[in-house]
């Protein structure tokens, strides 16, 4: 497993593009038939993803974590970015289509995915239980944002959230944005009290995303392909405009839940 430590933003201003992409970008998750993990020592968040090819595949703990299972002390997010896939959690199965998104809780033993394409997962510490349930891409709590004018339309969903499937630490959902439209969360904020993650999708073999990172005052490009990440620690502003529309699973973890927990930059200050 990749360990990600934490970065100083004032060693972030001497990084060149090679290292910042080796500190923040993750990519090769999408292995076939074997879950691949990362972890972000920023709160702790664990990344993983796998291909599936039609036969069962565990998810299993790394050994770094030391726990017997992977849910021991911890939650988790399933996240088909193709699919149908089937998740069984200690004896139940989970039918999720793509984007659809399972929530498993603090405590389940043996977790296994089956079915064909890409899944993505996300796993924070838990301090507490919180029953495992499906929160259905059709279901979750969307919201129209942004101007066709900015080229910044896009539909939010939040589906593991204070008013949605509840969890213990663990906030995600899944951003979309509408035909001719490229820019995602301009203007920008940062929020000091959790870490971000976002990964995107749908952008397709030859489109890129440009993704701004770093302080408000000393920002940087990281050139980011389908099926990508970037981790934003808290003082990192996190977004991005790319050469067609796309969209981005965004996860967060650290002090508290409120999603409009941000502090905002003004654009005209971003350097």
């Amino acid at each position: 497993m990749k360990i990600l430590p934490a970065t100083h933003p004032r060693e972030f201003a001497r990084l060149d593009s090679t290292e910042v992409r080796s500190r923040f970008l993750v990519e090769g998750l999408f292995d076939a038939d074997r879950v691949t993990w990362v972890n972000s020592l920023d709160d702790r968040l664990l990344l993983g993803g796998v291909t599936l090819a039609g036969a069962p595949c565990p998810v299993t703990a790394p050994a770094e974590l030391g726990g017997q299972a992977l849910c021991a002390r911890r939650e988790l997010a399933v996240v088909p970015l193709s699919g149908p896939v089937t998740v069984t959690t200690d004896g139940t199965d989970h039918r999720l289509d793509p984007l659809d998104v399972l929530y498993v809780g603090l405590g389940t033993g043996e977790i296994s995915l089956d079915g064909t394409g890409r899944v993505y997962l996300v796993s924070a510490p838990a301090h507490q239980h919180c029953p495992t349930a499906v929160a259905d891409r059709e279901k979750a709590h969307a919201t129209e944002l942004g101007e066709q004018e900015r080229a910044n339309r896009r539909t939010i969903r939040r589906h593991i959230h204070t008013d949605g499937v509840a969890s213990a630490n663990l906030v995600l959902g899944v951003t979309t944005l509408h035909p001719g439209s490229v820019w995602n969360t301009m203007p920008p904020h940062t929020h000091l009290r959790r870490t971000e993650v976002y990964l995107y999708t749908g952008l397709g073999e030859d489109d890129h995303v440009v993704h701004l990172a770093g302080p408000p005052e000393d920002t940087r490009p990281i050139i980011v392909a389908d099926d990508q990440a970037v981790i934003s620690p808290g003082w990192s502003i996190h977004s991005g405009a790319g050469t067609r529309a796309y969209s981005f699973i965004w996860a967060m973890a650290g002090e508290n839940q409120d999603y409009a927990d941000m502090d905002a930059v003004a654009v005209a200050s971003l350097r």
